[in-house]
């Protein structure tokens, strides 16, 4: 899964009564603090304005126009204060700017607060924020009220905007492929696509036969290619050949339905059609998906697929959906997360290896669902989240904890490992998901990515989210 590429826009706030030396090293300090973290910093050419900051109304016209000409390009834009700043043109500078704004400010330092060095920053950011609050400008705050562009504080705050805008500009359009119907037996994956539309996700329906006519379809030479990257991927032991290259023909016809309807993300109706008509499971495929950035869900979870694409898109990296599946002994800090195996290797522990699910080969008969990718979980810090549609709205909640290297029995079939979450926090968790209707899937990535995905839903989104 390749980085995404970021650009932010620098703005630059003034007061002429402060000597504008601190705009120039503002502007190089920060170009150098967005370059360091290895996104681009797109800056207005230093002649066009006072200083190349913005102190007037025409000047905050100038800056909009900037802005305007590199609309495609900006992800969002970083509102640097290195004194107190001219709130009247940064709203004639922001007013249609349409994208996250941080808002950053310079602190004073002990022993430079004579007249000739003092910034008054923190008050100017205050007044900035009072401003912007009232013409509806929404924007972002450092963890640090005032703080340095040289700091790691502030390499830590462009990290979270990074996830920020990501999720903000991934969330403004994209369309999921429901591949299947919804399972009978799963109520629990119902959702209101009425919902989801309003918000600009679209869902394409895709019945199975469709699926089925290409994999049918296929020559051996359509597959050849697939079938040697499946095996790259996985062990697949003593199987015959025929379950790699079924698993190949349900790959290749995912991927032109990925194409054909410009997919972002799929859910697909896992079982039990595949396995009784070709003894697979799409288990690797779904994991391999979702190590591109497609984000892709199993049971036709079509809602946590949505949550998968939120999480990814904050930690820019891939995801998995487990199931919330067993408790550990007695510990309430402690539960067992599970799922067949479809997970991304990015998230794995070394190189999985291919297994039958034990729940078909019971029920249909030995050989009936290969394509379980089964291996070690790796050991992380964790984000965690799921989402519903309810009454005509959407809804969904986030939290942290880590997996760890805790010991499940060696029957124990697929993909598990235990997550944990401090003082009885996991318990907390689920009482939640009880109370509140979540079904039993939860989105995973690496890293602690809460505090962006919840401001980006409920500032700049209008999603409504709680964080646990």
């Amino acid at each position: 899964m390749e980085k995404t590429k970021m650009t932010f826009a620098l703005y630059f706030g003034n007061r002429g009564f402060f000597p504008g030396e601190v705009i120039k090293d503002a502007r190089r300090e920060m170009v150098e603090a967005v370059e360091k973290q290895g996104y681009t910093a797109l800056i207005m050419d230093e002649n066009k304005t006072r200083f190349g900051a913005v102190e007037t109304i025409e000047e905050g016209k100038i800056y909009a126009e900037f802005i305007k000409s590199h609309k495609d390009e900006i992800d969002g834009i970083i509102l640097c204060l290195p004194n107190f700043g001219d709130e009247n043109g940064a709203y004639y500078a922001l007013k249609d700017a349409n994208v996250p704004i941080l808002v950053q400010a310079y602190p004073d330092e002990i022993g430079k607060m004579d007249f000739a060095n003092r910034r008054d920053s923190l008050c100017g950011k205050i007044a900035m924020l009072n401003v912007l609050r009232q013409a509806g400008i929404k924007y972002t705050q450092t963890k640090k009220f005032v703080v340095s562009p040289s700091s790691q504080d502030f390499a830590n705050d462009l990290v979270n905007f990074a996830g920020i805008c990501r999720v903000v500009k991934g969330f403004k359009s994209f369309t999921i492929g429901a591949i299947g119907a919804r399972t009978t037996a799963f109520k629990t994956v119902r959702i209101d696509e009425i919902a989801l539309q309003k918000k600009r996700i679209n869902i394409e329906s895709i019945d199975l036969s469709m699926v089925f006519a290409i994999m049918d379809s296929l020559s051996k030479d359509d597959i050849k290619e697939k079938i040697t990257y499946y095996k790259s991927l996985s062990d697949f032991g003593s199987y015959p050949d025929i379950k790699v290259e079924n698993i190949a023909r349900l790959g290749v016809a995912i991927d032109k339905l990925i194409k054909d309807y410009s997919l972002d993300a799929i859910a697909i109706r896992c079982w039990d059609e595949l396995q009784k008509r070709y003894g697979v499971a799409p288990c690797l495929i779904l994991g391999d998906l979702n190590e591109k950035g497609i984000y892709a869900a199993c049971e036709l979870d079509i809602s946590n697929a949505i949550m998968m694409r939120a999480v990814g898109l904050a930690a820019d990296y891939p995801v998995m959906l487990l199931d919330v599946n067993n408790n550990y002994g007695d510990a309430v800090d402690k539960a067992i997360f599970f799922h067949c195996g479809p997970v991304p290797k990015s998230l794995m522990d070394g190189k999985t290896h291919i297994e039958e699910h034990l729940m078909f080969k019971k029920t249909y008969g030995e050989g009936s669902g290969v394509g379980l990718s089964v291996g070690k979980i790796a050991t992380n810090k964790v984000t965690v989240a799921s989402l519903k549609t309810e009454n005509g709205e959407i809804h969904s909640f986030v939290t942290e904890g880590e997996i760890v290297d805790e010991p499940i029995e060696k029957a124990f079939f697929g993909c598990g490992m235990v997550f944990k979450k401090d003082d009885g926090d996991a318990n907390k968790m689920m009482i939640y998901m009880g109370e509140n209707g979540y079904r039993h899937h939860v989105a995973i990535t690496k890293g602690e990515w809460k505090d962006a995905i919840h401001e980006a839903f409920t500032k700049y989104l209008g999603l409504n989210i709680d964080v646990i």
